[in-house]
């Protein structure tokens, strides 16, 4: 039974409790894909699957909109599988479980235990909701929809010239009502690898395991100024304290799941001399006491919990630990430098995102995001220095351009006034520190004019995730006025 359909506009409700119940994780989207294209076919539109990809959807202008200027709506098809540690889904197989809550700011659809995937399905729905219409007026029209956004922009990559018709772009990957961006953040994935040097465990000793969980995660652009701790510096922070005042040896260390995703949880083995446990207790309820009051008013919910494991066989040299744990607590993390020209932007920030250990090697991912390339340039230099003085390797990928505001744009002026005819207040005209995969599209088609808005989502990339449902029928209305004022085609 649906739980969604009751609410409006129920068209694009319904179709998104559709994409809801299709797997669709990045790097997995064929199952979606393969959907959209049965549904199109349904529909009578005419489509095309790029050689990476995407699929572009064409749908004639309504009558007398002839002469309107061609629109490209675009939405990625991937979302980010994001689930806490005791829950049992398979994101490649199992539904997202949408459902609605009451809180004191509205009503709100959120899911159970996962992440909604309303980034950016919300968005895609959208599309697919005006292709479906008879009855919404617009110009020529085509849909957009990128394959892997989140784990890499391979869809935007990869797109081509010569597969559109139209030279504005909306992009539907924004998550607050009442802005309207502009520009976004571009950005570059590091990938640390450490070579782990074993020795056999000492006698008198005893294993332990230690996680740390219950922390808000998020983002790890949209929410990387609000202060969210992160579960990979924490835990870090407390063995290298705790390796420098015990008889203490690393056996794994792991945490964090994506590199654009603040972590929540991260958990380590280790051996301990048994005369040091009882202080090393001591420590580690002094330590919870104390970055739980420290971060009182951000994360409620911290807890570090310790079991005892089956004994191990091999541990890190003291060597190997030294190295890997003063590297990651040296490591930046959060934002690095607010922007000087637009208040309250973030310029540089970077995650430190994921840990892991695998066989005889050490992996730290980061994501570093800035407005400017030079900003990007300088936080890579010092993530390489750190980790180079650790004799690891260090080694960048994937780097994508930010998304340079254009103050002269016609589509942005279209938004801004609609915006406020329907709700009678200017939007907010913003800068996002994200990557939206409009830079991306700037290399294949330097001439499109671009704009981005989308609806309040909180807390995306966690299963925190939620949408509000006010704020979709506001985007809605805010998207259906602006394809019918769309400049026309002999317009300035």
């Amino acid at each position: 039974m649906s739980t969604l359909a009751h609410l409006q506009p129920s068209s694009l409700w319904q179709l998104f409790e559709k994409i809801c119940s299709i797997p669709h994780p990045s790097k997995h989207e064929q199952k979606i894909s393969l959907w959209i294209q049965q549904w199109a076919t349904e529909q009578g539109l005419k489509f095309i699957e790029d050689e990476v990809g995407n699929l572009i959807i064409k749908k004639p202008a309504t009558q007398g909109m002839e002469h309107k200027r061609g629109v490209i709506l675009q939405a990625h098809m991937d979302m980010v599988p994001q689930k806490n540690a005791d829950t049992n889904h398979d994101f490649l197989t199992d539904p997202i479980k949408p459902y609605i809550i009451t809180e004191a700011d509205g009503d709100w659809v959120t899911a159970q235990d996962t992440t909604l995937g309303a980034d950016n399905g919300i968005g895609l729905a959208s599309a697919l909701a005006v292709l479906e219409s008879n009855d919404i007026p617009h110009g020529p029209l085509e849909v957009l929809v990128t394959i892997d956004e989140e784990a890499g922009m391979t869809g935007a990559f990869g797109l081509k010239p010569g597969l559109f018709d139209g030279d504005i772009l909306i992009n539907t990957d924004s998550e607050q009502e009442g802005e309207v961006y502009m520009g976004c953040a571009g950005g570059i994935d590091g990938s640390a690898t450490f070579d782990l040097d074993f020795e056999p465990v000492k006698d008198n000793t005893t294993a332990f395991n230690l996680s740390i969980s219950g922390l808000k995660g998020g983002h790890s652009g949209v929410d990387i100024h609000t202060g969210r701790a992160n579960a990979n510096k924490l835990l870090v922070r407390f063995l290298l304290s705790a390796s420098e005042q015990f008889d203490l040896r690393v056996t794994e260390l792991n945490g964090g799941s994506l590199r654009n995703a603040i972590p929540r949880e991260a958990n380590t083995s280790f051996v301990i001399a048994n005369k040091d446990i009882d202080t090393f207790k001591a420590a580690l309820d002094t330590y919870l006491a104390q970055i739980k009051q420290n971060l009182a008013s951000i994360e409620t919910d911290i807890d570090m919990l310790l079991i005892s494991p089956e004994e191990f066989e091999q541990c890190w040299t003291a060597n190997t630990q030294t190295r890997i744990l003063r590297a990651l607590n040296a490591c930046p993390n959060g934002v690095i430098r607010m922007s000087d020209d637009i208040e309250g932007v973030v310029e540089t920030s970077l995650n430190l995102g994921v840990l892991r250990c695998k066989g005889k090697k050490f992996n730290a991912l980061t994501l570093i995001r800035s407005l400017h390339d030079d900003g990007r340039a300088e936080a890579e230099q010092t993530v390489r220095s750190v980790f180079e003085l650790a004799n690891a390797d260090i080694q960048f990928s994937g780097a994508y351009p930010g998304w340079k505001p254009d103050t002269d744009s016609a589509i942005m002026n279209v938004v801004r006034d609609t915006y406020q005819s329907l709700f009678n207040k200017v939007p907010e005209i913003m800068v996002i520190h994200a990557g939206l995969e409009c830079g991306l599209f700037k290399t294949a088609y330097p001439s499109w004019d671009m704009v981005s808005f989308g609806p309040t989502i909180k807390f995306p990339h966690s299963p925190d995730e939620k949408v509000e449902i006010a704020a979709v029928e506001l985007y809605w209305q805010l998207l259906l006025a602006v394809l019918t004022n769309v400049p026309n085609v002999d317009a300035n």
